[in-house]
């Protein structure tokens, strides 16, 4: 797509965005619910679900996960955006009233990456559109089809009339500056939202600040897990596998950095090697489910994405770290399609390694030990990222306070693992981004908070 014929579109979506702003909440929330119809009806879930495990290797069976969470999130901003955004009232005495108004602020540009290729963009567009705001997408490469069908079904959701989400496609780099540049300096885009890497969110936040556009940024993360040595520890390493592996790590809230008492570390990497013995690679077209407990693993989504976790494991053990299980390319496959790459566990971590400093966007487990709680927070806290943390402790009032008080991240999680719900803001600091996505927060983030003063 050409610079002219994204101006074209950028135009069009304005005529659109003049429209829906001035729709009523019950029609706005008609589209969401008729869209998450959409989405949970079995032929277009197969559909879709096949589709991302073609372009960018999910599991079968998660993308259908991924799927169900997106009528989620529709249907919960169906049934409260209304509410969420109704005006409030700060002053009424006798001479004088004051309210505060909440409106749309027109056309929101979203860049959105390739790993969770329907959830990130419904996550953002559900709260944008109820709000009355209409969005210009720009996906990921690697997932141009999935772009185009979530424009064909927020199309096919409004029966036609209105298109309010328009994919745009362009050949080439994802991080191209001066496409970026062409698209934020447009006096018509009102609002930027990224969900991506650091590196390119810092490009981002600068072009956002550039030309003055409302930005908000979910860039990397690094989650540290703290096990205490009171935690139930087949608990705890269950729940770290399980987040280790969710996208096949390919998730910027994956559990990453394992930080675990040395009172209990050889029983916490038993059993994690345990858990780990029970992972299959499997077809990530395939749509039988795995019997006996087993535990489903895909493929990495391109082959520059496996090379780069390899060689950071590969470094990390020759500064020291210990490989207790994995590390190794599969040769077997024979299809050059498909980039597996084993679960892997890394022990003895120290800073500096890249397994402890870097974002590790795939199945790798680096366990790091610790001897006290003060130790455990300040490793914890040891990292330019701050999206998300979790913490597993059987003393709850201890965990509740040191997860409120002492990390520094946008979510903890207290025995569990961390996910984002629609019902919850979501966000980080530090070099994680700024802003919230999702709950009343998320829909506050792209309208023009107003205040009405009136002299009676």
């Amino acid at each position: 797509m050409n610079t002219d014929t994204v101006e074209k579109t950028i135009f069009s979506l304005q005529s659109n965005y003049l429209q829906w702003k001035n729709s009523s909440f019950n029609d706005r929330s008609n589209l969401l619910k008729e869209l998450a119809n959409i989405l949970l009806n079995h032929h277009h879930q197969k559909a879709l679900a096949l589709l991302m495990a073609k372009e960018m290797g999910k599991p079968y069976h998660e993308g259908i996960a991924e799927i169900i969470k997106c009528a989620f999130v529709c249907n919960y901003y169906a049934e409260n955006g209304e509410k969420f955004l109704a005006d409030e009232q700060v002053i009424n005495e006798v001479d004088r009233h004051a309210f505060v108004t909440f409106q749309p602020l027109g056309i929101i540009f979203a860049i959105m990456p390739w790993n969770f290729p329907l959830w990130q963009v419904f996550r953002f567009a559900a709260p944008a559109i109820m709000a009355g705001n209409v969005v210009l997408l720009k996906h990921a490469s690697n997932v141009t089809a999935t772009a185009l069908e979530i424009e064909r079904l927020f199309n096919l959701a409004s029966n036609g009339i209105l298109l309010i989400l328009k994919s745009i496609v362009f050949n080439g780099s994802d991080t191209n500056t001066n496409t970026l540049e062409n698209i934020i300096s447009n006096p018509l885009i009102s609002a930027v939202t990224f969900t991506g890497s650091t590196p390119v969110g810092r490009i981002i936040g600068q072009l956002s600040g550039k030309y003055l556009k409302k930005s908000i940024l979910e860039l990397g993360g690094s989650d540290p897990y703290i096990i205490f040595a009171d935690a139930d520890i087949a608990h705890a390493a269950k729940i770290c596998v399980k987040s280790r592996l969710i996208n096949c790590g390919q998730s910027c809230i994956a559990a990453k950095r394992f930080i675990v008492h040395r009172s209990i570390i050889s029983k916490f990497e038993e059993l994690v090697v345990e858990e780990i013995k029970k992972v299959v690679l499997v077809d990530p077209s395939s749509t039988e489910e795995l019997k006996n407990n087993l535990i489903p693993l895909g493929p990495l989504a391109r082959k520059d994405i496996r090379d780069e976790l390899h060689q950071q494991v590969l470094t990390s053990v020759k500064m020291g770290a210990k490989l207790i299980m994995g590390g190794k390319i599969p040769t077997t496959n024979n299809d050059p399609y498909y980039y597996y790459y084993p679960p892997t566990i890394l022990t003895d971590v120290k800073k500096g390694m890249p397994s402890f400093d870097q974002e590790l966007f795939g199945p790798v487990m680096a366990i790091i030990y610790y001897s006290d709680d003060d130790e455990a927070i300040q490793i914890a806290n040891d990292t330019s990222f701050g999206l998300g943390a979790a913490i597993f402790s059987k003393d709850l009032q201890k965990a509740s306070r040191v997860a409120s008080k002492l990390i520094e991240s946008g979510n903890v999680f207290i025995n569990d693992f961390v996910k984002s719900d629609p019902r919850l803001p979501f966000g980080g600091i530090k070099e994680s981004g700024y802003g919230r996505e999702l709950s009343y927060f998320g829909i506050r983030e792209f309208v023009n908070i107003k205040t009405i003063s009136v002299s009676i």
